[in-house]
């Protein structure tokens, strides 16, 4: 029997095109990033929003206001993404950051364009706060262990791309009619979110949210799409099982939304304990100063170096360039360096570029500051190959699938109220304390590096099953988590149950087996209910047994 379809794909083909169309929603971030930098200085752009003229708080406001957008959108997912699912979460969000770029670039002059512009900036991040905390989960759940991390780094990367070509439309639109100064660079944003919402309805919902729901059939048959299985094969089965087990040992199973109260639980599941890793991992990409980089890099130019706008914006495309190069170093390194390692590596190599930006600058001479750009370059290209894809894959692999769904809106929320902070007072530090604004940020990184030194697991090359169980060994062995994670082997599918059981997170004394089944009594059970058409033959959930988690999964004898 050949594997299900969807939009007449499955296995590889599938799951490319799944990966494609995820990527392509972090394109659109990205390119937002960049694309007020160009036209937020812009004679043009200013003579028409005359708020914004020679007014850095004005300036601030309207480009931080989008974060603002995209706190609210994340907090909608926090809200209402469990129920909705993750396919819808993003189709309703590349719809709303379409209907926000309208709104955009319709503004007309003597009609209160700031005002319509402002609100055009909340609704489209609003958007872009629902695809950014949805998406990373998405991917991670339809994606192998093998190339969790690659494609999600990935997504993470093209944030990059996206803000290389926004700085470089930006750049070439400046040559033309005041009009298409700003109103082609917004608009252009268009083609990325017709390209997501559109063939997200016929791509499949992640197979962990179906099982979540206890939509077992539905998830089976995206399994089998994805991974190229037949749906009935033993393959297709024991994934199914073991997705299961890990709902059961968080309680998660055919609960339509998880409660809030389970994010703050602790034990061997340490829920609370996962969500401040995924949470502080966003908080620290954005106080480390990527932002006061990527939004402001020509103003910083202009403000401390002392150049003139065309060279200004000329340097922040190059600087685009070398963001973009560096940005593809984790896809080759992520798996074999691990996330540890280039969370160090990240927070070692900014820290020592704003200091070479800090140091430069206090002279006050021009040809001295002409160092600090170094610093920026070298600043970009360090946070490109780490900091800029970590903080997006490590809240959607370290945190348990019960809670996954809500702890990445949270993780997504901390790194939009953070952005909003930097966005807003960068222009307003640069202006009142100059070169303190870059040792501020030297201090930031500075701190990182003993936090994620004592207190950040490695996750590289583990399947979402084992971080369950890295935790639950970190508890019951009362041990660091991070030692709890080298100290554990890389286990095979079959291995998992044993594990689980060993650290508790399996009732063994429920069924006298420890909630073990052998592969081949799942296939034939799953085989003899698909031989019938009866209405009778249902899945069902074994409550003995499997009550806690990673035991028998999914009993699929009949229902009598």
């Amino acid at each position: 029997m050949a594997p299900p379809k969807f939009l007449g794909l499955s296995g590889r083909p599938l799951s490319l095109a799944v990966s494609t169309v995820a990527t392509t929603g972090f394109l659109l971030f990205g390119y937002d990033q960049g694309v007020m930098s160009g036209i937020i200085t812009a004679p043009a752009f200013n003579n028409f929003f005359q708020e914004t003229k020679d007014n850095s708080t004005m300036q601030g406001l309207i480009t931080a206001i989008y974060e603002i957008g995209c706190l609210l959108g994340a907090m909608f997912v926090l809200w209402t993404g469990d129920m909705l699912g993750r396919r819808k979460n993003i189709i309703v969000g590349a719809f709303i950051m379409a209907l926000g770029v309208i709104i955009q670039v319709t503004c007309q002059a003597g009609s209160s364009p700031f005002a319509q512009l402002f609100v055009g900036r909340v609704v489209m991040g609003f958007g872009n706060g629902m695809n950014t905390s949805t998406i990373p989960t998405y991917q991670a759940e339809c994606s192998k262990t093998s190339n969790r991390g690659l494609l999600i780094c990935i997504e993470g990367g093209v944030i990059a791309f996206g803000t290389l070509i926004a700085y470089w439309i930006d750049y070439g639109a400046s040559y033309g009619p005041d009009d298409l100064v700003w109103r082609f660079p917004i608009a252009f944003q268009l083609i990325f979110a017709i390209f997501i919402c559109i063939p997200m309805f016929f791509l499949p919902e992640s197979p962990r949210w179906l099982l979540s729901h206890g939509r077992t059939q539905d998830a089976e048959r995206v399994i089998a799409a994805l991974r190229g299985y037949e749906i009935d094969g033993p393959e297709t089965i024991q994934e199914r099982n073991l997705i299961v087990d890990s709902l059961r040992a968080s309680g998660g199973f055919g609960q339509k939304s998880t409660p809030f109260k389970a994010l703050f639980t602790g034990g061997k599941t340490q829920h609370f304990r996962r969500l401040l890793l995924g949470s502080s991992s966003q908080i620290m990409q954005q106080v480390g100063g990527c932002n006061a980089v990527i939004y402001y890099f020509p103003i910083l130019f202009q403000d401390s170096i002392g150049e003139t706008h065309n060279m200004s914006m000329l340097l922040g495309g190059v600087n685009m360039v070398v963001y973009s190069i560096f940005a593809t170093v984790s896809w080759f390194v992520i798996e074999r360096v691990g996330r540890r390692r280039l969370f160090l590596i990240g927070s070692i190599g900014q820290m020592l570029s704003m200091v070479l930006v800090f140091a430069c600058l206090i002279p006050g001479d021009p040809m001295t500051a002409r160092g600090a750009a170094v610093g920026l370059f070298t600043y970009i290209a360090f946070f490109g190959a780490t900091w800029l894809p970590l903080p997006w894959l490590y809240p959607a692999e370290v945190n348990p699938i019960r809670t996954r769904g809500k702890a990445n809106a949270v993780s997504t929320c901390s790194n939009w109220m953070f952005n909003f902070l930097i966005v807003m007072v960068t222009p307003i530090m640069v202006d009142k304390i100059g070169w303190g604004t870059y040792l501020f940020f030297a201090c930031m990184n500075a701190i990182f590096i003993p936090i994620i030194y004592f207190f950040y697991p490695e996750t590289a090359r583990r399947s979402l099953e084992e971080i369950d169980i890295i935790f639950a060994k970190g508890y019951v062995d009362k041990i660091s988590y991070v030692k709890a994670a080298k100290e554990l082997p890389h286990l095979a599918p079959e291995e998992i149950e044993v594990y689980a059981n060993r650290y508790g997170l399996v009732d063994s004394d429920s069924n006298g087996e420890g909630g073990n089944r052998r592969d081949e009594e799942k296939s034939r059970d799953r085989t003899d209910q698909s031989d019938s058409d009866s209405p009778a033959h249902v899945d069902v959930v074994d409550e003995h047994g499997v009550e806690s988690g990673f035991g028998d999964g999914i009993n699929t004898k009949t229902k009598r």
